[in-house]
């Protein structure tokens, strides 16, 4: 296929020996036998080109400012978006509709409290830089309705490569590579943006938006997270502090993007709870569940609206709106047999712990718990950690040891425990309550994690289960096998004495699983 042939070098190469012609790009877009071929990643490329060309080099002049860019929105949300043009720039009306324009000041004023001023100034010198200029502009230049219409339609609408430009135009306006260092600044920013704009406009949906005293930053945490994710130039990640040097082109921060989906998720909430944009398109349910815990024993959990957010992004679709706790160690107390009571039967679920070093981890059951003595679960079970490190460590599909839940047996383990093996678990919570263990040595089989716990063997301070999405339907009574059943000696004493068994033919006796 030709889309792949071409060379976008070239393409810029030939747009800049074109610079100032008046033409609109239309006439660049690749016509003849190819076209069809061609057309998708000529009108791509066309679309970034235009948006780096210096204002009044763009289309034709005649036409409507951003016209080039509405079909991103529908026709109702393009309205949204003239509309809050509109308001930021009513303070500065000059002599023609096409050149009015606003401030920093005026989109300061407009988002108030919302966001820290930190954000709204990125957000504006990354419009700034939509013209292709690169030039380092002062606080006292404007925006133009075309680069207000772009910039929206990069950031809430746009490719991996579009929303890599205007992170790009966010961080730098010499339009060269960045330290890796000033990215992870700006993830930093981004992400402290998202817990401030929630917790601004109430939609923290009963979360904390701070971690418990004693933890470390969330923030950091959680931007190391995303970082790690990108790929340097020559394929290494951004491990340590000697990676924060190295440089980061466009192309290493548009396949960051493409990997780290929070990223582009992140930037979409600032925009739409910042600025009050198209608020109806942002699927706020599912990105924050609702917190659902009596209120009547409200308590402080481990995990903090940012956890939230990460842990709730990998579970299944359908469980991502709601969770409720169904154990917490300073609600019930510290027994195995109370934690066993309130999480069997109740629908997948997590389970976290505290362990006595300060290292917050723990598991996500895909299906209901069950005390037996055999493994249970599917590979939508995952173990994750979140301090001092975000993580999340999905099944390897070495095994199936998913899940194990067992009490009162002699001859086996008892405890709760996820992957790995009897005496080896990835996440182990022993029936001797308070104690447990995590042994992945290199990693755990079943997940591929490795050691969770600050200690291989490990006591843990708190420990609690969430119950995710909605309850289950009541099960059915199950049948329970009478003493009768399983104790012969008792059913031969009754023949003895001339006491029959007087439900005999009456009932089955239950399968034993």
């Amino acid at each position: 296929m030709r889309c792949a042939e071409v060379d976008r070098r070239a393409l810029r190469a030939r747009w800049g020996a074109q610079g100032n012609c008046s033409r609109g790009l239309a006439s660049d877009v690749p016509s003849g036998p190819h076209a069809s071929a061609r057309c998708s990643e000529g009108s791509h490329l066309s679309q970034r080109l235009e948006s780096r060309q210096p204002q009044g080099q763009m289309g034709n002049s005649k036409s409507h400012p951003g016209q080039e860019f509405s079909s991103r929105f529908l026709p109702g949300e393009q309205a949204e978006v003239n509309r809050l043009f509109d308001a930021l720039s009513s303070e500065n009306l000059g002599s023609s509709t096409s050149h009015r324009s606003f401030s920093l000041q005026a989109l300061k004023g407009h988002v108030g409290d919302a966001l820290p001023p930190e954000m709204v100034t990125r957000l504006f010198e990354g419009m700034q830089r939509v013209d292709g200029s690169r030039k380092a502009k002062g606080p006292s230049e404007h925006i133009s309705q075309k680069q207000f219409t772009v910039s929206m339609s990069h950031l809430l609408k746009g490719t991996a490569e579009e929303k890599s430009l205007m992170i790009l135009n966010m961080i730098s306006a010499s339009g060269g590579p960045v330290k890796a260092r000033d990215v992870y600044k700006f993830t930093e920013d981004l992400i402290g943006s998202v817990v401030h704009v929630l917790n601004y406009r109430q939609q923290l949906r009963g979360w904390s938006q701070k971690p418990p005293p004693g933890s470390p930053s969330r923030v950091q945490v959680l931007a190391a997270q995303l970082c790690s994710e990108m790929k340097l130039q020559g394929g290494g990640k951004l491990l340590g502090p000697q990676w924060l040097d190295c440089d980061c082109d466009e192309a290493v921060l548009e396949d960051w993007v493409f990997r780290a989906h929070h990223v582009a998720t992140f930037l979409s909430l600032v925009i739409h709870q910042g600025f009050l944009l198209l608020c109806s398109t942002l699927e706020l349910a599912t990105l924050v569940p609702e917190r659902q815990v009596d209120p009547q024993r409200e308590f402080a959990s481990l995990l903090d609206i940012l956890s939230v957010i990460y842990i709730n992004s990998h579970l299944p679709q359908e469980r991502r709106l709601r969770w409720r706790l169904l154990f917490a160690t300073e609600l019930h107390g510290n027994s195995f047999a109370q934690l066993c009571g309130h999480i069997t039967h109740r629908g997948p679920c997590l389970v976290l712990l505290k362990d006595c070093d300060g290292h917050v981890f723990g598991g996500f059951a895909s299906c209901s718990w069950e005390a037996k003595p055999q493994f249970q679960g599917d590979s939508r079970c995952f173990l994750f950690s979140v301090s001092p490190s975000m993580a999340v460590y999905t099944c390897t599909g070495y095994n199936d040891h998913y899940m194990y839940l067992n009490q009162g047996r002699q001859t086996i383990p008892n405890g709760l425990g996820m992957g790995g093996q009897h005496g080896y678990f990835g996440l182990w919570i022993d029936v001797d309550f308070g104690k447990g263990h995590s042994k992945a040595k290199p990693m755990c089989t079943t997940y591929g994690s490795p050691q969770l716990s600050a200690q291989e063997d490990f006591q843990f301070q708190k420990l609690e289960v969430w119950a995710v999405g909605d309850a289950p339907k009541a099960e059915p009574a199950r049948k329970t096998r009478s003493i009768l059943d399983v104790d012969p000696e008792a059913r031969a004493l009754l023949k003895v004495s001339g006491r029959g068994c007087h439900s005999e033919g009456l009932r089955e006796v239950p399968d034993e699983h």
